[in-house]
Parts: structure tokens; sequence; C-alpha cells
């Protein structure tokens, strides 16, 4: 059993891709502003967890690769700007209402695995992506971390 916990992300391809994070190599996984999904980067990620990048809100949601958390949680700095779509005028400085995690880029699948695909697996049909589907992050049971890595000929890392 690995002593590492794992997840999986959500990101509308348009807003920010797992392209995007290639080419930056780190980002701070800004404006999550649903409290469970909160909580999970406050309370449980641990620099080193391994993390699912899955592109949504397409016609085919499919998981592109992983990432790792590389800073543990901090404050989401776009609650503080008036001029983002994320502020939230009742946090401050001293009482944050919003953390996030920072991620790095681990991998690009060469074979992506799509949402029905998930679905269609025994392994992964129970996963929490699916019972918590409004949550942009979920957690990930380690064997579905390995069988998500066989469907994507990828090397588990």
């Amino acid at each position: 059993m690995s002593d590492r916990n794992y997840w999986l992300m959500k990101s509308e391809p348009d807003d920010y891709s797992i392209d995007d994070l290639k080419k930056d190599g780190e980002t701070e996984w800004t404006g999550v502003r649903n409290y469970a999904a909160r909580n999970y980067m406050r309370d449980d990620m641990k620099k080193g967890d391994g993390v699912l990048f899955y592109h949504s809100n397409i016609s085919t949601p499919v998981i592109v690769g992983t990432m790792e958390v590389s800073k543990e949680s901090h404050p989401d700095p776009l609650q503080f700007d008036p001029n983002s779509k994320y502020f939230d005028e009742k946090s401050t400085e001293s009482e944050p209402r919003w953390q996030l995690v920072d991620v790095k880029f681990v991998q690009k699948f060469d074979k992506e695995v799509t949402r029905d695909q998930l679905k269609e697996d025994p392994v992964l049909q129970d996963m929490e992506l699916f019972r918590l589907a409004r949550h942009s992050i979920t957690p990930v049971r380690e064997e579905e971390w390995k069988r998500l890595h066989e469907l994507a000929e990828a090397e588990v890392k």
C-alpha cells in the first residue's frame, strides 16, 4: 500500500489544459469555489500526492495525464482580487476562505481515457467521480490509479 494519496482534478481545457500545465511546468490550482473540494486541498492533499488531470465540460470528458501536488495548502490569491471572477468579498487576508495547492506536470497520456471507459470498467465504475459528479476534486483509490495507467498505456509514476 502506498503512503501517498491520489486525486482527480477537473479543468475545462479552454480555461487550463494539460498542455498549459506541460508548458508552465507548475501552477497554483486557483478558482475552486466548492467547499468539499477546498477541504480536500486544505486538509488532505499532501506534497507528492498523485493527481489525474481530467478535461471536463467538453463533449467527451477525458483523463489526459497526471500531475503531482508540489506545494501544500495556501490561500487562493484570486479571492482577494476585486477584478477576478473568483473574488470573495467575505474573505480577508487574515481569514481567507479559499485554499489551493500547487501542482506540477508529470505526464500527458498518449492514450486518453474517456468517461465512458471509466463507467464500463469494473475497477473504475465506482469512482468517486461519479458519486460526487459536481465536485471539481475527488479522491481516487490506489487500485483505480493503477488501472487508469493501464488503460492509458502509461507508466505509473
